[in-house]
């Protein structure tokens, strides 16, 4: 649970700090859309230095995102064994039965582990260097327009709010049932698949009660201070553009077109 770095928050006086939550959620966003079209090694090699950059100005560790990618690389290799099962083509590299294994299938494979890594890392980079109530705050703020076609943007940030808030609630409430029911003999590392899976059933029950309680008590305290709509809130922190947001801007804009550019040249 230690090792999850994505969505926590960690305080810091690095420069990626410093711009307003809503630049850094659109360059994130731009990131991942112009990935989504990558398919050549030069477009990856552009894209992973634009990456290295960005967490360099962090002015977090390199460790610290090796260890937020160590728990989910079993998703990863999940994925590529998907692609190097299913994808067709030739030539073929090895045959058996009814697996076949392609250089296609061995390329894709590739391409999905580096834009998998990518993807996360650049996640992590906002989640790491952003409170959760200012990416609450800013997604507020850019769906704004949306409140022209009856669109519930304050409730929706709200609620977004509220999530993040409880992630590590979650995650902390977790590790004390965790360590409750290891102190009663219980092994979630021992044992067959099936007794493993059975084993997870009495985490989850008081994880769930756990989750409703906090929800039913949060409710009520709401209530009671008399909340009524986010429309109606004020904010004490208001989000505001700097120079550094306009330098992130141009350098995202120069990135899209060289990244753009990259991509038409090996078409």
């Amino acid at each position: 649970m230690n090792n999850l770095v994505i969505g926590q928050f960690i305080p810091g006086k690095a420069w990626l700090y410093k711009l307003d939550p809503r630049t850094k959620i659109l360059v994130t966003v731009a990131y991942v859309f112009l990935l989504v079209f990558a398919n050549q090694w030069p477009a990856y090699l552009l894209a992973a230095a634009f990456l290295g950059l960005t967490l360099v100005l962090t002015g977090q560790s390199l460790a610290l995102y090796w260890r937020g990618i160590k728990p989910i690389l079993w998703l990863i290799l999940f994925t590529v064994c998907l692609q190097l099962l299913f994808t067709g083509g030739t030539p073929v590299l090895w045959h058996w039965s009814f697996i076949t294994i392609t250089v296609p299938g061995v390329v894709n494979a590739f391409y999905v582990i580096v834009r998998f890594v990518l993807i996360v890392l650049m996640s992590t980079a906002l989640t790491l260097t952003t409170p959760p109530t200012s990416i609450a705050s800013a997604l507020e703020s850019l769906l704004a327009p949306l409140k022209a076609i009856k669109v519930p943007v304050a409730e929706l940030a709200l609620m977004l709010s509220i999530a993040l808030r409880f992630v590590p609630l979650l995650m902390g409430e977790t590790d004390k049932v965790m360590k409750a029911q290891k102190s009663r003999g219980m092994s979630l590392s021992t044992g067959s698949l099936w007794q493993r899976s059975k084993a997870v059933l009495p985490l989850l029950i008081p994880l769930f009660i756990g989750a409703l309680q906090r929800a039913l008590d949060l409710a009520n305290a709401m209530e009671v201070r008399g909340f009524e709509s986010a429309d109606n809130r004020t904010r004490y922190r208001v989000l505001s553009f700097t120079q550094a947001d306009v330098l992130a801007t141009i350098a995202t804009i120069a990135f899209t077109v060289l990244f753009i550019g990259t991509l038409l040249i090996h078409f």
